[in-house]
């Protein structure tokens, strides 16, 4: 540990008290984050009840998920700088109350296409929460009491993203699903409540001057091509025009960003926080996150019902042994800065877990025992809970406090795009192996289309693909997913530990010193 690492965990511990009324500034942040990640994962367990009385199509209702994780996307920078010019508890409230009123839209929508615009709004206001949420923690804690914050904090979001199926599964069979809105709207008037609270420990923390619309707009569009070109490009193929023309649109918006940002007196992105490695490097942090554990999280449900041939509840249940580390490491984490030890070194051991967890997967196969598979799980699992909320605070700290708004903005938009990157990959990739396994072996099996199944088995949707042969066609498929899924394994630990080393570099280059605040 250096002679700065040294006086910097000094001067934390020195540091005064957490401002009056901080616990329950924290509770009330804490419980408007929980809704964020639990809807985005547990809002897909409720389509097929949704499709069913709305009679949507499957489009509609994908873009009750697409709709949502957009517009969180696109907007969470811009919340961030806005939230530092207008006040971080003033930016909280207003995104708990677009929250809160897309909420009750969608839990009394008669149309899907209502609820989809619901949804986006719902985005909107998710943005708000978590870009202001984060600087409003860096705010009023200080010191051991911060990382204790930030642990909760990464705590409660890895709790609503692993118990975001189940708890909205739960709320379905039970009360049907508009209660799942019906709960978000009853969580987010408690906070609102409570925001006089943020509003008194937080105080005047805004900077002067004024939004920077034309930056925010490019920086918009230029996030809403990105991702919509990686939402629609699993449908209509990333090499086709209308794909590539997003992605094309998405370079030519983010360079006219960059210019703009680069003249304007107030730009809503000051780009110096780009030129301070350790920020940069604490940020791809997250990414390694999106390709170890987001794409696990997200596809191994399948492998397991497909390949291991566990039944759903199994699955969900083996799953559990992925999210532990989600919900356990970040107050460990929190604790072991307390206690002295440097955040760069909890935050080499998390990379390093991530990386041996995903080459240590390479044991699953068609027949496995749960106390081997047992060890990559939870060391994937602890690899993305040691860094949760950890990252969020130390990259925080890097920033002047005038500018944590826009940091934490910066910090999410990170996290968010390259979650949606890796699932896109890992879904391409799974997707092109199969087309080509299939199209080598599937006519010594049965006369379907090559495409179909491969379709069909893409999704994990074994018995369609299967449809019409005998016991060696499911083996062959069996084995072709098997396969594949070995080889993205190999793609994604490859691609980790690249990510992980230069992460290493950045965070054991001395930062630079910022650009004061305008």
């Amino acid at each position: 540990m250096s002679a700065t690492e040294d006086l910097a965990i000094a001067d934390r511990a020195a540091a005064p008290p957490a401002a009056k009324g901080a616990g329950l500034t924290l509770a009330v942040v804490l419980l408007a984050v929980f809704v964020v990640p639990s809807s985005i994962s547990g809002t897909a367990v409720a389509l097929p009840a949704m499709g069913a009385e709305l009679d949507s199509g499957a489009a509609g209702l994908q873009w009750v998920v697409n709709a949502f994780n957009l517009a969180f996307a696109c907007c969470t920078l811009a919340w961030g700088s806005i939230a530092d010019l207008i006040g971080r508890g003033k930016a909280f409230a207003i995104g708990a109350g677009l929250y809160l009123l897309a909420s009750v839209a969608s839990a009394v929508g008669t149309n899907i296409y209502l609820i989809d615009a619901a949804r986006a709004l719902a985005g909107i206001g998710g943005a708000a929460i978590f870009a202001s949420g984060g600087a409003i923690i860096s705010t009023v804690f200080t010191g051991a009491a911060r990382a204790r914050a930030f642990g909760l904090f990464g705590t409660v979001a890895g709790v609503g993203v692993a118990l975001g199926p189940s708890l909205s599964g739960a709320i379905v069979d039970t009360l049907g699903w508009r209660w799942i809105f019906g709960v978000h709207v009853l969580a987010l008037t408690l906070a609102l409540l409570g925001s006089p609270a943020v509003f008194r420990a937080v105080g005047d923390q805004r900077r002067a001057g004024r939004v920077d619309t034309v930056g925010t707009a490019l920086f918009i569009l230029a996030m809403l091509s990105l991702m919509t070109g990686i939402v629609q490009g699993g449908e209509w193929g990333f090499a086709s025009p209308a794909v590539l023309g997003f992605f094309t649109g998405f370079l030519v918006l983010l360079g006219a960003f960059v210019v703009v940002q680069q003249r304007v007196a107030q730009p809503m992105l000051d780009l110096s926080v780009l030129r301070d490695r350790r920020f940069v490097g604490l940020c791809l942090v997250t990414v390694v996150a999106s390709f170890g554990f987001v794409t696990m999280l997200t596809y191994l449900p399948s492998y397991l019902t497909t390949v291991g041939g566990r039944s759903t509840a199994t699955a969900g249940v083996l799953m559990v042994l992925l999210t532990l580390g989600v919900l356990v490491c970040p107050l460990l984490a929190g604790k072991l800065v307390a206690k002295g030890v440097p955040p760069r070194t909890v935050i080499y051991v998390s990379l390093a877990c991530l990386v041996v967890g995903d080459a240590t997967a390479l044991v699953f196969g068609p027949s496995f025992s749960v106390a081997v598979v047992a060890v990559p799980l939870l060391l994937i699992g602890a690899g993305m809970g040691l860094s949760a909320g950890l990252v969020d605070g130390q990259a925080l700290d890097a920033v002047p406090a005038e500018k944590a708004g826009m940091a934490a903005g910066l910090l999410n938009t990170v996290r968010l795009g390259s979650e949606a990157i890796a699932v896109a990959v890992y879904g391409a990739l799974l997707a092109g192996l199969l087309r080509g396994a299939l199209a080598d072996g599937l006519a010594a099996h049965t006369a379907a289309d090559p495409a179909r199944v491969a379709g069909d088995l893409a999704t994990g949707n074994l018995t369609a693909a299967a449809q019409g042969g005998g016991a060696e066609l499911t083996g062959f498929l069996v084995s072709s997913y098997d396969g594949a899924f070995h080889t993205i394994l190999m793609v994604l630990t490859g691609v980790c530990l690249v990510l992980s080393l230069v992460v290493v570099i950045l965070l054991r280059t001395p930062a630079k010193q910022l650009t004061p605040a305008r």
